[in-house]
């Protein structure tokens, strides 16, 4: 008898092992099948828009664009300020994650090393709970959709998902609510505040930058300097060859954490020149703030 119930118990256990494996191999392929498809449509809802539209009970604004849509300044500002070596890893940066442990161990101060992929991931498949399950999913989605969907798509995902303010999410929709204007018609100026309220949408606002901001835009208009100098942008003569020859065919050599050792410099730790006005890169004399405008820091 005992042998009966040994031999019965294995065949259910067989049985109930094998239907787990085929749900979940049917999941995971038709997981494939769903993100294959999402590699040429616009993306206008993600869970995090979602969850904040629950809590607050007003719709998000986003307006999807092509990335050819969108102003090469855009472009080169987030990598710059966002992911230096964007062409050069497979969904995370590993030296970057070094770095970032190497600074946290330094200091109270918080660095991340999420990539533009991590992001992207994070934004469109994924909750923003601080979890270790949520971290491994991230990682291993952001290598599946680096070789299923490639550079120029993740690109073009992020610019019109990522939030750019309270409610506002998407370069597009960023660009008509700060700016008054649409994506393709940005200037550097523009493009690199856009990229400096990134970590911090809710609080930084690139119509109005503190003087954190216009110090960090410096800093960013230096990296795209020295990426341009490398190759990523001589050429690229229209906003169509973007997708092409910017995304795919000239990318830079990747650079050193230490190259943006300094890349999020500390408000109260800025000396500025007494009654200096600082403008955005690239805007006209008469945009200056007033001097009472500049005394404000961190947002």
């Amino acid at each position: 008898m005992p042998l009966k119930i040994i031999y019965y118990a294995q065949l259910v256990i067989g049985r109930a092992v094998k239907m787990a494996a085929g749900i979940a191999l049917t999941a995971v392929l038709t997981f494939f099948v769903i993100l294959w498809n999402m590699r040429s449509q616009p993306i206008n809802v993600t869970p995090y828009m979602l969850d904040v539209q629950r809590e607050s009970g007003i719709k998000p604004r986003q307006r999807w664009v092509p990335l050819d849509s969108i102003s090469p300044e855009v472009i080169k500002a987030v990598i710059a300020c966002e992911d230096n070596n964007f062409f050069y890893h497979f969904g995370f940066d590993i030296d970057a994650i070094k770095d970032a442990m190497h600074r946290n161990s330094r200091g109270k101060k918080v660095y991340g090393a999420s990539t533009i992929t991590q992001q992207m991931v994070k934004n469109v498949f994924l909750t923003h709970e601080r979890t270790w399950a949520r971290k491994a999913a991230e990682l291993g989605l952001s290598v599946l959709v680096e070789i299923m969907w490639g550079k120029a798509r993740i690109m073009e995902v992020y610019l019109n998902v990522i939030e750019m303010g309270v409610n506002i999410y998407g370069i597009e929709a960023a660009a008509r609510h700060h700016f008054g204007k649409r994506a393709i018609d940005l200037t550097r100026g523009e493009a690199v505040m856009i990229a400096v309220s990134l970590p911090n949408p809710k609080k930084f606002n690139p119509a109005r930058p503190s003087r954190y901001m216009y110090a960090r835009s410096e800093q960013i208009g230096e990296m795209m300097d020295k990426l341009m100098k490398y190759g990523w942008y001589k050429d690229v003569k229209s906003i169509k060859q973007i997708k092409v020859n910017y995304l795919e065919n000239y990318p830079a050599p990747p650079l050193s954490p230490a190259d943006d050792e300094d890349d999020d410099p500390d408000p109260d730790s800025i000396a500025y020149p007494p009654d200096t006005i600082y403008l955005p890169l690239g805007a006209p004399a008469d945009t200056a703030p007033a001097a009472s405008d500049t005394a404000e820091a961190g947002g």
